[in-house]
């Protein structure tokens, strides 16, 4: 950021970080120990798999690249190679810099930079699966059918090698322009088998519009993303990866899984009040995961029944099990399957064990001390970091908006109003195109209403408060 219009956000910004009690930097014995580990990873029991042209894909900036994957072809079916940065090779347990990622849980992502879960000559450096660079990793081997069906999975650990880094839309223009050559051209091809997959055990995947924080001249502003067909694929890879990992806890006896309850009746209901509202065709007999399928992101009310969706997806933590016996509930309900964040772990503290659990099921030994003596822990730090990380999500969003708005008090914009608090009518959501906000609306003397265009009046804007207000005008 430049300017000195800039001074109030950049203060604002600074004073989030000051309140959330976040790092700043990492203490000299962290750096020191990770710069030894950079140096002298250990990697003993890693098979040569850099004969395999792997790729990543990630957003164009990215330089904390957790995942590569190589798909090819098998005479009745597919097989998905898929590897994770083993975070493990560099980091000794209770040593400093374990010690460091136990505080932190979870990479946090500000406009004006990040708080890294590791030290960036590890999580952007000898640790990250940069291309042109042999890397330890935990690499998953996953044989699928012909439909898309999961056969069977090896993982072992590895020393890979990346020769592209590839970004979502430059994925999605090859693959739209026939120009993908394989193993690229397969990712739509795996990709949808398992949406269909996702499909038929009753899964549902959120195409939600994210407002996405942009650079422009040196500031910020605020876009709406839809996510691509490409974003899509590429997620279906990570989802199988969770599951088969799932399933070898499961067959271990011991595990950390992801979970999410059924959503009650009654936020069922309201969501179909919802979809009558924004005029969302839903009959009876059709089940949600059919409709959220139907959906266009692209239109307005689609997007806003989408948003309002994801209050289903309240609930999810995770649970750990050691006794053979899963716990309850043991599925994720979105994806309906047992399933386990395994592909992230220089972003995020529970992936790098849950590597390590997979590792000895796959063969057949029990888990290292280390790993087994944080496990109970471990659901508790990542519903802290989770939380700590939504709030900075959800702030930094507020503070950009209100320093976009903050010369625009009492004008007048077009909205939609994609949420009424039911107890409240008359304070709300709305949603405006340009510029991309999402705000509270309140001040009104008559039921806001839902799914309806609004004319709306901005009274507050301060990157100061970091929150946005607006009333009916």
């Amino acid at each position: 950021m430049t300017g000195a219009a800039d001074t109030p956000l950049r203060a604002a910004l600074h004073a989030l970080r000051t309140e959330l009690g976040l790092p700043d930097g990492f203490p000299a014995d962290v750096l020191a120990e990770a710069a030894d580990a950079a140096r002298n990873p250990v990697v003993p029991g890693h098979e040569d798999a850099t004969d395999l042209p792997f790729l990543t894909i990630d957003p164009p900036t990215s330089t904390d690249l957790d995942q590569a994957m190589h798909l090819e072809r098998r005479p009745h079916g597919y097989r998905v190679h898929y590897a994770i940065a083993d975070v493990a090779a560099f980091v000794r347990p209770g040593g400093a810099l374990d010690t460091e990622a136990h505080h932190r849980v979870t990479t946090l992502y500000f406009p004006d930079g990040k708080v890294p879960l590791h030290p960036e000559s590890l999580s952007e450096g000898a640790a990250s699966l940069l291309p042109g660079e042999t890397r330890p990793a935990v690499l998953w081997e996953i044989d699928l059918d012909a439909e898309g069906r999961a056969e069977t999975t090896r993982v072992r650990r590895a020393l890979v090698r990346s020769r592209a880094k590839l970004d979502y839309a430059g994925v999605q223009r090859q693959i739209d322009a026939g120009t993908a050559e394989e193993p690229l051209a397969l990712l739509k091809d795996i990709g949808t088998l398992r949406e269909e997959q996702e499909i038929a055990r009753g899964g549902i995947s959120l195409d939600v519009p994210e407002q996405e924080i942009v650079e422009r001249d040196g500031t910020y502003g605020l876009d709406y993303r839809a996510p691509l067909p490409a974003d899509g694929w590429n997620a279906q890879i990570s989802l199988l990866t969770g599951m088969a990992a799932a399933r070898l806890m499961q067959e271990s006896g011991t595990g950390i899984l992801r979970t999410l309850p059924v959503a009650p009746d009654g936020a069922v209901a309201r969501l179909r009040r919802s979809a009558e509202a924004l005029r969302i065709d839903w009959p009876h007999h059709v089940p949600y995961a059919q409709v959220v399928r139907s959906l266009d992101p692209r239109k307005t009310n689609h997007a806003a029944f989408l948003q309002d969706c994801t209050t289903l997806l309240r609930g999810a933590g995770y649970t750990v099990f050691d006794n053979g016996e899963l716990p309850t509930p043991a599925v994720h309900a979105a994806v309906a399957d047992l399933y386990t964040h395994c592909t992230a772990p220089l972003r995020r503290l529970v992936d790098r064990y849950a590597s390590e659990l997979c590792v000895a099921a796959a063969a057949d030994r029990d888990p290292p001390e280390w790993v087994m003596s944080a496990l109970p822990a471990l659901p508790k730090e990542m519903a802290d970091g989770t939380r700590r990380a939504n709030t900075v999500e959800r702030e930094c969003v507020d503070l950009v908006e209100a320093a976009l708005l903050k010369d625009r008090v009492g004008t007048v914009f077009d909205a939609y109003v994609v949420d009424v608090k039911e107890q409240e009518p008359t304070t709300g959501t709305i949603h405006i195109d340009d510029p991309a906000i999402v705000a509270r609306i309140e001040g009104g003397t008559a039921a806001l209403p839902l799914g309806e265009r609004l004319r709306v009046r901005l009274t507050q804007a301060d990157p100061g408060s970091s929150k946005v207000l607006f009333a009916p005008a």
